[in-house]
């Protein structure tokens, strides 16, 4: 029998105080507190951890072998664990074949649908395209009055290859009484007398028959017939009745209108197969091809004052006259800007007409000249990763689209949102056949588009690349799925799932949090965001701060009794004890950069002004087009105007502004700050340098002639080479991911003896990088000496942006996108004392933060903007966006329904306006 709690105790993982605690079954717990406090070490590094280890302990020693023996984590013992599945904040996919479809298991779904249920149709005639059998024919004769005549004829229509009359010799030979000839039925016999030699048509008589319904000899003789009509028609039978002098054509091929077409089945529609994908792009929807933005990269700009590029100079121009020339009989307009042509006008510029040769005619061109040195260069400089021009991307066969079913085909359905594809389902019209074969998987595909809708992921097409998602979107898919998978009594460990979320998309997620629960399962969320602590059974609260100051239980109980809760730092954010207060007055800002017209992705032309030398946010529901404002259109289109030149630009009509205000722009984005595992924050902030070099003045390292680059662990030296200053030995598994075990040589410390014989205030090297670098900073602060302050200078900003809980030599591998971003964001204010004016561009700074914590970060981006650089910050935290001087909120919903500006202004501005949903919910943070 289970027991009613998950009873943990004596949990010592990192920085955990021998706490214990009882997680209740069958409910939703949240465990909280601020970020380092120890709610993941306790959640994952415990909990999740010994689930892990539990099921390979269950396992035979045969399967153990290959996987490996897990650590046991650092608890005296847990006591009531069920199956765990931990949905972390990962990326998962880097496949680029990999798309939200895949991912979920709905193209599956949709494959078998489309190949079992799916009705072909001719794109010539648009009529069903039939494959003709037996039944078919004897139906329709069956629907003829009783006792009528009919023939069963079989068409000849290769009679030449042998001569008509060596084709009559075989009728005759192989039985055959009669034919007929130009409509006339004639027995072989009399046929080969007249000795013929132009014929129009010939068919084979099979049979002569009466229609006769109940006689079941009949009915089987007239069956055989139609059997070998079409063998010997080559797939072909035709009915002939001689009262109406009517012929019906029947066929067992699967073609129309002259075209053969291919029988749908499962590989047909995958693109991950040779036999399904498409032949240009070979399943992947892109192509390496003349990228559009590379050709036009100024829109505003019209043909005849040298929007193309390649046909610009002396020599290329003449390219450009002669489309001019060959324009001029249907008036191209040759003075208008390229982003007001028509779709007709802007196709006939790139693929032309009769007579007219386009941009593409052009680059078909060149690449016959290939041979020349100039020419290869030229075509080098406008390649790109472009749309396949054969599939559009679906990463079909062209052919897969001719298959449809309730009037869409398959590259329809992926290429349209979750949210659009719901309503479909939901509506469909199939006849009772169709029904019949697919209900089973239309329920399932149903439910998956549902519940991924519920989770607000309903502006996504299935299409989508699984590696161009962000952590949330990930998690939530993640989730969607083990929703799809109705597991009961599991435990379900989640990181953050509110991560990317609008406040208005969090109740959607709370339902389905709550559905997870109610199937059985034991929910356990690490999560700061408050509506999703109120819908909690249970809250655990870890700190009272963050790293050595954290690690104990602070708080459990539910929402209501937190007001009660002592010494707790999220009881008094909850409660109102705390609050993060709205500045006393905006800035009041001048310059700014406008963007006019942006219609990327969904985007409907929108312009906003983005304010310079101030806190800017964008917000909007998920899928509203703020990513693809700030990181396709102002960021990539910006760095153009700074001479940078990298990611292509979105689709817009021009950029304006005070540039001059703007030397330099930053992306500062959740990514790892180092591709290795030997990159850490101090290493970061170019803290380790100093470190290194106050190390190497010691009197013992001059003794030794010792320099800075032997405290490094990246180079041969003072460091352990049995892991080669990784403290850390990765072992190989054949069957899964490889596991990390302590170098036993050095026992993870990095550095040989040599190196820790070397000590600063009875300090080794490797003991201040296990320092917290809140403690290192006290620990320096207390000394006195020029390399002393310019490192108490370098990691004073991991403080100030609420990090000090790390230690200093944690490897990067080890942190979260949130941490990663607050260390890129201390580098900056590192190298505050000499400004350059910077934008600042921040994609959700708040991910894993605690209300302090976020607090704090504000206070560190003011900083920045007091220095005198510019912040834009892509938000859905309504404390941050309080806090901004200028708020662009899009919408007013997510996909095709999003990509709108509602509104943009002060805060003030926006809670004035009823169609902006950040309005709703800001207004309850500034009344």
């Amino acid at each position: 029998m289970r027991t009613e709690f998950i009873h943990i105790k004596g949990a010592k993982e990192h920085n955990l105080k021998n706490i214990e605690v009882k997680i209740p079954h069958g409910k939703m717990t949240v465990i909280t507190g601020l970020s380092g406090s120890g709610k993941s070490s306790l959640a994952f590094d415990t909990l999740y951890a010994e689930g892990q280890r539990r099921y390979i302990e269950s396992l035979s020693a045969y399967a153990r072998q290959f996987l490996g023996k897990l650590d046991k984590p650092s608890v005296d013992f847990i006591k009531g664990v069920a199956p765990a599945i931990a949905i972390q904040q990962k990326v998962t996919s880097t496949n680029p074949r990999s798309t939200v479809g895949t991912v979920t298991e709905i193209y599956d779904y949709l494959k078998v649908l489309f190949a079992r249920v799916g009705k072909t149709y001719s794109p010539i005639s648009g009529n069903e395209v039939k494959k003709h059998d037996v039944t078919d024919v004897v139906n329709l004769i069956n629907s003829k009055e009783e006792g009528e005549k009919f023939m069963v004829l079989a068409p000849v229509k290769n009679y030449e290859r042998y001569g008509i009359e060596r084709q009559l010799n075989i009728f005759k030979e192989q039985g055959f009484a009669r034919i007929r000839i130009d409509g006339e039925v004639l027995k072989v016999d009399e046929a080969l007398e007249k000795s013929l030699k132009k014929i129009k048509t010939l068919e084979l008589v099979i049979d002569r028959l009466g229609v006769r319904k109940e006689d079941e000899d009949h009915q089987s003789r007239i069956a055989d017939s139609i059997q070998l009509s079409f063998a010997e028609g080559d797939g072909e039978c035709w009915i002939y009745f001689p009262k109406n002098e009517e012929i019906v054509p029947f066929s067992n091929r699967f073609e129309l209108d002259g075209m053969q077409f291919a029988e749908p089945n499962l590989h047909f529609f995958t693109f991950n197969n040779p036999y399904g994908a498409c032949g240009t792009c070979e399943g992947f929807g892109s192509v390496i091809g003349v990228d559009e933005d590379l050709v036009i990269p100024d829109r505003s700009r019209s043909l005849y004052d040298q929007a193309v590029i390649p046909w610009k100079g002396e020599k290329m121009s003449e390219y450009l006259n002669q489309f001019i020339s060959q324009t001029s009989s249907i008036d191209f307009p040759i003075h208008r800007p390229i982003k007001d042509l028509t779709d007709e006008e802007y196709d006939i510029l790139w693929n032309g007409r009769r007579g007219i040769n386009g941009i593409n005619d052009f680059f078909d061109y060149l690449n016959t000249k290939k041979y020349k040195i100039h020419v290869r260069v030229m075509l080098a400089r406008f390649r790109g990763k472009t749309k396949c021009p054969d599939c559009k991307g679906t990463r079909l066969r062209k052919d897969a689209n001719y298959v449809k079913l309730g009037g869409k085909n398959i590259s329809e359905m992926i290429l349209t949102s979750i949210e659009d594809n719901l309503v479909f389902f939901e509506n469909i019209e199939l006849d009772a056949q169709q029904l019949e074969i697919g209900k089973r998987i239309l329920i399932e595909i149903q439910n998956r588009l549902n519940w991924l809708n519920e989770v607000g992921l309903g502006y996504l097409t299935l299409n989508r690349q699984a590696n161009t998602l962000s952590g949330g979107e990930s998690q939530r898919i993640n989730l969607a799925t083990s929703l799809g998978s109705s597991l009961v009594g599991s435990m379900y460990i989640l990181d953050e799932p509110s991560i990317g979320l609008h406040p208005k998309d969090i109740e959607k997620l709370v339902g389905v949090l709550n559905e997870l629960k109610d199937l059985g399962n034991t929910v356990i969320i690490v999560e700061h965001e408050e509506a999703i602590m109120q819908a909690a059974d249970e809250i655990i609260d870890i700190g009272p701060l963050a790293g050595v100051n954290g690690g104990e239980l602070v708080f459990q109980g539910t929402h209501k009794e937190l007001i009660n809760a002592k010494n707790s730092l999220t009881a008094d954010y909850l409660t109102g004890r705390a609050k993060i207060p709205v500045p006393a007055k905006r800035r009041n800002l001048k310059s700014a950069i406008h963007i006019i017209e942006a219609s990327e992705n969904n985007l409907k032309k929108i312009s906003v002004k983005i304010p310079l030398h101030g806190m800017v946010c964008v917000t909007g529901v998920s899928g509203s087009g703020k990513s693809t404002l700030i990181k396709d259109i102002l960021y990539p289109a910006l760095s153009k105007q700074l001479g940078i030149h990298g990611n292509p630009i979105g689709k817009h009509a021009e950029i304006t502004g005070d540039f001059s205000e703007v030397e330099a722009i930053e992306f500062v984005d959740q990514n790892p700050i180092g591709r290795s595992s030997r990159s850490n924050p101090v290493t970061y902030v170019k803290a380790f340098d100093e470190i290194r070099t106050l190390y190497s003045r010691l009197k013992l390292s001059k003794m030794r002639n010792l320099k800075p680059g032997f405290f490094s662990f990246n180079v041969p030296g003072g460091r352990c080479e049995v892991c080669e200053g990784e403290g850390l030995i990765t072992v190989s598994m054949q069957f899964m991911a490889d596991i990390q075990l302590t170098c036993e040589a050095c026992n993870g410390k990095r550095y040989k003896e040599d190196a820790l014989e070397i000590k600063y205030q009875d300090k080794s090297i490797a003991d201040l990088l296990a320092m917290d670098i809140e403690e290192a900073l006290e620990f320096f602060k207390a000394q006195e000496g020029n390399l002393e302050k310019k490192i108490v200078d370098k990691i004073q900003p991991l403080v100030d942006v609420g990090l000090g809980y790390l230690t200093m030599g944690q490897s990067s591998s080890t942190l979260s996108g949130g941490e990663a971003q607050r260390i890129k964001l201390a580098s900056f204010l590192v190298k505050a004392k000499n400004p350059t004016k910077t934008l600042f561009i921040f994609d959700e700074p708040t991910t894993g933060l605690h209300f302090d914590d976020v607090n704090k970060l504000l206070i560190s981006l003011n900083r920045l903007i007091d220095i005198g650089h510019s912040v834009v910050i892509i938000e859905h935290d309504m404390d941050v966006v309080k806090n901004a001087d200028w708020v662009i909120d899009l919408g007013p919903d997510g996909g095709v329904n999003g990509g709108n500006l509602v509104t943009q202004g002060t805060p003030e501005d926006i809670i004035k306006v009823k169609e902006s949903y950040t309005g709703q919910f800001l207004k309850e943070k500034l009344l």
